[in-house]
């Protein structure tokens, strides 16, 4: 994946079908409680806990793209060349 291409995907998403990126702090909060859906479905199908019925068709896969979608939101926001910090973390631990 080029996460340079995706950040800029959900920018031209922001300005043509959002309204505005939400402020950081309403985004942190908002990747917070996307991670929290990711860890639900996790603990009850993988974990020890029971998974309900209701659970059973919630896609793992897409959960997962939110949470990638509000950090892409976040990185913009901020002005992170995720690629960039990517490609150095990989360096600095192989």
């Amino acid at each position: 994946m080029d996460l340079k291409k995706a950040q800029k995907q959900v920018d031209n998403w922001i300005k043509s079908h959002g309204i505005r990126y939400f402020n950081e702090l309403t985004n942190m909060a908002q990747l917070t409680e996307e991670v929290g859906e990711v860890a639900s479905i996790m603990v009850r199908r993988f974990g020890e806990q029971s998974e309900k019925d209701s659970d059973k068709n919630k896609d793992l896969g897409e959960e997962l793209v939110d949470v990638l979608f509000v950090l892409l939101c976040i990185a913009n926001q901020t002005g992170i060349d995720l690629q960039s910090s990517f490609d150095s973390k990989l360096k600095s631990i192989f």
